[in-house]
């Protein structure tokens, strides 16, 4: 009777202690936790994200399409810069192919992925200079099938908003793959699919066009691609320049492709100006929106992440100016170099409301008929459903 006292007694007693003991395990593995380093990592928010996908015909009738490509993609992302739903700005990612071009070394129809989904304005701007256009066989089908199939389109936010735009001027049922079943393909992976025919309106609908967009939930669109684009100077525009300059100084590139991605900021602004100087003014303005980052290879954008570490830096890959610097001095320039890019970004933004304000008025009663407008017009309007204002 004593022995069985005795064990009733420690396993009253242990059964005690185990709420205790329990909390005292978590409360050490909490510590050492903290004190290691090993912190439970809680996933980022998912960022609300548009992509957009433009498959361009670069066969020989397309370049027209291709130089108001070139010319029109800073407006366009400038105009996104605007795009806010649920008080957060999204991201772009535009990714780009090029199809019905017998240059292409393919199996696959006269496809090739110039770029995949990228925030890389740069990139973005050097991929489109380096298109060239040749005979061939435009598979429309085919290269939103493709696109669908390469590309990551998957939502991670309510209001993501994924797009492709397929431009082109011959028919939309050429090839093996039914335009029917990648359109009808699009939808079900939430991809809305707009045309753009170059050319008469009603030629792109019997070409089958206007059916290829609606069985994608999207817009058929219609453009003059040979049509010569004219640039609106403004009063604005040599300050805008002018400040440019300055703002490609605040740059501090780092790293194994800080030197190249330099290189190429300066050659793309080169590229904008050669196609008008207006062109290299509405990029400046893009280089001051929320949409220009380049954390890869710049210090300023690059400690504003959380991941970036001042201790991993490797400062053998440092501009001159920076060689040999402590880590507090490093640190120091870079705020300075981030307080001067802040205040030009500024001063860009409130010369291009005037800027805009300027243009809409001289513009107000002209209707145009280019790639740029199509493109704003139908994002905008897409955007809006899925809970975005452009304010």
């Amino acid at each position: 009777m004593k022995n069985l006292f005795l064990k009733k007694t420690n396993k009253q007693l242990q059964e005690q202690r185990t709420p205790f003991l329990k909390k005292g395990v978590m409360l050490l593995f909490s510590i050492l936790m903290s004190i290691t380093g090993l912190q439970a990592h809680t996933p980022d928010t998912p960022v609300q994200t548009i992509k957009v996908a433009l498959l361009l015909d670069t066969s020989n009738s397309m370049d027209g399409l291709i130089n108001q490509a070139k010319t029109q993609l800073w407006e366009i992302v400038n105009e996104l810069s605007y795009a806010k739903a649920s008080g957060e700005r999204p991201d772009l990612k535009i990714a780009l192919y090029e199809y019905g071009n017998d240059g292409i070394e393919s199996n696959d129809g006269y496809i090739r992925q110039v770029l995949d989904f990228s925030s890389d304005l740069d990139e973005i701007s050097e991929k489109l200079f380096s298109l060239s256009t040749n005979g061939g066989s435009e598979y429309c089908g085919q290269v939103i099938q493709k696109s669908l199939q390469e590309l990551h389109w998957k939502k991670g936010h309510k209001n993501d908003l994924n797009i492709i735009f397929i431009a082109g001027n011959e028919r939309f049922t050429q090839g093996h793959i039914s335009y029917k079943t990648a359109s009808k393909n699009a939808l079900k992976q939430e991809v809305i699919v707009n045309t753009i025919f170059c050319g008469n309106y009603e030629n792109g609908v019997q070409g089958k066009w206007k059916e290829g967009a609606l069985l994608a939930g999207g817009e058929y669109l219609t453009i003059d691609h040979n049509k010569t684009i004219v640039h609106l100077s403004t009063p604005y525009d040599v300050l805008i320049l002018r400040f440019n300059k300055q703002l490609n100084e605040t740059y501090i590139g780092y790293g194994s492709e800080g030197v190249r991605k330099l290189r190429m900021q300066y050659v793309q602004d080169k590229n904008a100006c050669s196609l008008d100087e207006v062109v290299e003014v509405k990029r400046a303005i893009s280089k001051s929106s929320n949409l220009y980052k380049n954390s890869s290879w710049d210090l300023v954008d690059a400690q504003k992440e959380a991941h970036f570490s001042y201790e991993k830096l490797d400062k053998k890959t440092l501009p001159k100016e920076l060689l040999g610097k402590t880590t507090q001095e490093i640190k120091a320039y870079v705020a300075l170099k981030s307080k001067e890019r802040q205040s030009i970004q500024q001063k860009i933004k409130d010369l291009d409301r005037k800027r805009r304000n300027y243009i809409r008025e001289k513009t107000k009663n002209s209707v145009e008929n280019d790639l740029q407008t199509a493109l704003i017009r139908c994002i905008k309007a897409q955007a809006k459903k899925q809970g975005y204002t452009f304010k």
